[in-house]
């Protein structure tokens, strides 16, 4: 009996749509990981990109538990003396509410060629309108 083996021209994409309005960041980011990623698929294969297309709408509806909104901070660096910056969720949100989702999303892929490879397969969207309709995304299984 030989090991099967996924190879990246034979792999079938399909794309999905999770609507994120009143659901928790991290339970739509675990759900889109595990679809960008393929481990839903049976012909999953660790080191080749076997995901699908996922489409993350409301994502200014995502909430998070807790007293998160004004405890959590998102920090990031220009790189300059004195650059540092740090944000609540709520200040975030208001900028940029598909950041949340793509940064929780982005910690649960590889850190390496294929996480990114695989990153550039979600779409998120802070309203309920995407531009992806003529692929005919499907809405993702609840898993």
């Amino acid at each position: 009996m030989k090991s099967f083996s996924a190879k990246p021209a034979e792999v079938r994409r399909t794309w999905y749509v999770i609507d994120a309005a009143g659901q928790p960041v991290g339970r739509v980011a675990a759900r889109a990981a595990v679809l960008l990623r393929g481990k839903h698929k049976p012909d999953y294969t660790p080191h080749v990109d076997t995901g699908d297309h996922v489409v993350v709408i409301n994502a200014q509806g995502a909430v998070f538990t807790g007293k998160k909104d004004t405890t959590k901070t998102y920090m990031r660096y220009s790189g300059f003396i004195g650059g540092h910056h740090s944000d609540t969720v709520r200040e975030v949100r208001a900028k940029k509410p598909a950041f949340l989702i793509e940064h929780a999303v982005k910690g649960m892929i590889p850190h390496n060629r294929l996480g990114r490879r695989i990153f550039q397969k979600l779409h998120v969207y802070a309203g309920p309108d995407h531009p992806h309709s003529a692929q005919q995304p499907r809405v993702a299984p609840n898993r």
